[in-house]
């Protein structure tokens, strides 16, 4: 008889309240697997997209929502090493991570940093490894760089933002007026009311006419042409989100101008040798920091896992800073 336990499901996509915590089948590690009994997941906005039926999960995934957790390794599988059962991790997931029980990739895995408690590590693997392959690997962001982040209050923002702190760059970010206290506590330099800045206006006026000379951006095409008149000449535009559309019209003579780029990536469709490589990066460049304190996981609050729907509904509301937790147990 297989054994139980309980998830998030969503029986039809719709509103926060499709969310339903019930019993499902208990999963087993394949080769290359571990199970890490989960003792927190955190709200991303796949999660929600997901909910409403426009983001289904890749091939082999769970169908649960939820893209990171932290929690303590329960079973290995086959063809693992490294890793010992009772280790506390977190993990960055395809997802699954609104259950009690998650098959992690062991590729996927990540330590508990030092110093970070076991619920709060949640709030890192997708943010960390989104932001740094993002920001560093596509960006090449420097010492000395200006990077504009979008949606600052986000945990993608918060992140960003002490990332970009610590390597050396002056870090502009957009974001709610009542956000911007916080936002300068993490190391943002300047911080822009998006809603009654024009940020064009702001960035130029604050690096001289300069530009920045990275951008991470979550809106997509609202913001593209506005993105491109904010860039530096040689500056680099990455596009991690849609929440303002898919589509917009490029001005490739202003971009040809300032011999700029524009990239967009995906992290949770990627095939699992590159999450690999890039979780081995954060481990090595990105966790360094985490430990030294430089850069530290951002909780606006913690929700018990059954009220999943409550968790939606704040992140939708955009009053949230940094991450929403789900707790087990």
């Amino acid at each position: 008889m297989t054994e139980a336990m309980r998830a998030i499901t969503v029986p039809q996509p719709g509103g926060p309240d499709a969310l339903v915590w019930a019993e499902v089948p208990d999963p087993e590690p394949g080769p290359g697997e571990v199970i890490v009994r989960v003792r927190a997941s955190a709200v991303n906005r796949a999660d929600l997209l997901q909910r409403q039926g426009h983001y289904p999960p890749p091939p082999g995934a769970p169908a649960y929502p939820g893209l990171e957790c932290s929690g303590v390794i329960d079973a290995i599988g086959p063809e693992v090493t490294g890793w010992s059962v009772g280790q506390e991790v977190c993990a960055l997931l395809a997802g699954g991570g609104y259950a009690e029980r998650v098959a992690v990739p062991a590729g996927q895995l990540l330590p508990v940093p030092a110093g970070v408690d076991l619920v709060d590590a949640a709030a890192l693997p997708e943010v960390a490894c989104t932001v740094w392959s993002n920001v560093v690997g596509v960006g090449r962001l420097g010492s000395g760089d200006t990077l504009l982040v979008h949606g600052g209050g986000s945990g993608i923002g918060t992140f960003a933002i002490q990332l970009g702190a610590a390597l050396g760059a002056t870090v502009l970010a957009t974001a709610r007026t009542a956000k911007h206290p916080l936002l300068r506590e993490l190391g943002a330099a300047h911080t822009i009311d998006y809603r009654e800045q024009d940020f064009v206006e702001e960035v130029r006026k604050i690096t001289d006419d300069h530009g920045a000379d990275v951008i991470l951006d979550i809106m997509g095409a609202s913001y593209l042409g506005r993105n491109v008149a904010a860039l530096a000449t040689g500056g680099r535009l990455v596009v991690i989100g849609m929440q303002g559309g898919r589509k917009a019209e490029l001005d490739l003579g202003a971009l040809l101008a300032k011999r700029a780029s524009v990239a967009a990536t995906a992290l949770r469709s990627r095939p699992l040798a590159e999450k690999a490589e890039i979780v081995r990066g954060v481990r090595d460049e990105v966790w360094p920091l985490v430990e030294a304190g430089a850069v530290r996981p951002v909780v606006d609050r913690r929700l018990p896992m059954a009220e999943a729907a409550q968790a939606h509904r704040l992140v939708e509301s955009n009053d949230h800073v940094g991450k929403v937790l789900l707790t087990v147990g």
